[in-house]
């Protein structure tokens, strides 16, 4: 069997930049927090819009 398999060592991180990891976690949870705030509060007004 003759294959032409490519194997790479995963610890390479190729597509991996490491630099500020916990500023990029943190950009993240608030990003999505902040948004799903803003979202649950649009959902809210728009139930007492409609219920009038």
């Amino acid at each position: 069997m003759d294959v032409n398999a490519q194997v790479r060592d995963p610890r390479e991180h190729v597509n991996e930049e490491p630099r500020n990891d916990l500023g990029d976690l943190m950009a993240g949870f608030f990003g999505m927090t902040g948004f799903m705030t803003v979202v649950f509060f649009g959902m809210v007004i728009i139930k007492f819009i409609m219920s009038e």
